[in-house]
């Protein structure tokens, strides 16, 4: 064989086993892309993803959608030649697997945190978008959580409403170690509660009690009267409101929900019709949050038909880095900044939008 022949031969034969090799060899990397959008004014798998009962609603057209960011599974095993397709691409991005599934949780317990944290952001956008509305927001405190093996543990539960602690009523979360730590270790507080079952859903003020005694013990810190439980507080609202979508985690919607409940519970249209997308975190004073992979979220929006998307302030800059064309970016650090913006948009104000810059 002519040895320019057998070079050729040994160099292509080098390139399949190179090939072979990256498309075999796992590496520890994961793969994020855009997501789905999903409009909060409309509908998804048939049920509409807000849905109000008790209340006067109205009909809203146009687009409030968010966004999300499509994740590879914690099992998936990406390739060498995945992963340098994955760098070089304009909708990915590569990142090492333990930043999306850290050594230290099981991939069990990644979802439940982002199913908690896509809770709290339903429950922000209601107390956001009715406080804005100036519909008045109940408050309740309830047992959070019980510590394992300890006093409270089988007697008291996650959900329970806490009305009064040793017939003194509880009005903060705060009250529950205030009144506790009044007894000595191996004295008995007594809970006045409303079983979590039979409070959800319903007026607490007005369901049955039940006595529920504890044995306090020592703490290991300083000693002092301890139950095991750890206090919070429930919001309750004056008519129901239940957020539809499944397969969904985080708490980046949280903007996008209290914008489409306030479309929705007031005349009239926030959008003027147009095709708006975004996306942020909300606390229960309105205020906005930045959230992780946004070039992602704007190629998603863009793609689905947005021409203006709600940016977190704190993501204006890296957003403002890659603009899909065709699409506005819009500044919000507030909800009140996105209603502002929302109606620069319908009166066709948009040279007064404030635009995120890089």
């Amino acid at each position: 064989m002519p040895r320019r022949t057998a070079t050729m031969l040994a160099s292509t034969l080098l390139f399949i086993a190179l090939l072979c090799a990256g498309v075999l060899m796992p590496v520890p990397y994961a793969e994020l892309g855009p997501g789905p959008t999903v409009n909060t004014l409309g509908e998804h798998d048939g049920e509409p993803v807000l849905k109000i009962s008790g209340h006067k609603t109205y009909p809203a057209r146009g687009h409030l959608n968010m966004t999300t960011v499509r994740v590879t599974g914690a099992d998936y095993r990406m390739n060498m030649v995945e992963a340098v397709v994955g760098w070089l691409g304009h909708d990915k991005v590569v990142v090492p697997h333990d930043t999306l599934y850290p050594d230290d949780k099981t991939p069990e317990q990644v979802d439940q945190e982002n199913a908690e944290d896509f809770s709290l952001s339903q429950e922000n956008a209601k107390v956001a978008a009715l406080r804005e509305l100036d519909i008045e927001v109940g408050t309740r405190v309830i047992v959070d959580s019980v510590v394992k093996d300890g006093p409270s543990d089988g007697k008291l539960h996650a959900g329970d409403v806490i009305r009064a602690v040793d017939g003194q009523k509880v009005d903060r979360a705060e009250d529950i170690r205030t009144f506790v730590t009044k007894h000595k270790p191996g004295q008995q507080v007594v809970f006045t509660v409303v079983p979590a079952g039979v409070a959800k859903g319903n007026d607490a003020n007005r369901a049955p009690t039940r006595d529920v005694t504890v044995t306090a013990t020592r703490a290991k810190d300083d000693g002092r009267a301890m139950v095991g439980l750890q206090a919070g507080v429930e919001h309750t609202f004056p008519f129901t409101i239940d957020i539809k979508l499944a397969d969904v985690g985080g708490p980046s919607a949280g903007l996008m929900f209290a914008l489409g409940l306030i479309d929705k519970l007031e005349p009239g249209d926030l959008t003027g019709g147009e095709f708006v997308a975004g996306t942020g975190t909300i606390d229960e004073d309105g205020n906005v949050g930045p959230i992780g992979g946004i070039q992602l979220k704007t190629i998603a929006a863009r793609d689905e038909g947005a021409t203006y998307f709600l940016t977190p302030e704190a993501n204006c800059a890296t957003a403002a880095k890659d603009v899909p064309g065709g699409l506005t970016l819009v500044k919000v650090g507030t909800l009140d900044d996105a209603l502002a913006a929302l109606e620069d948009i319908r009166e066709h104000r948009t040279d007064e939008l404030p635009s995120c810059e890089g």
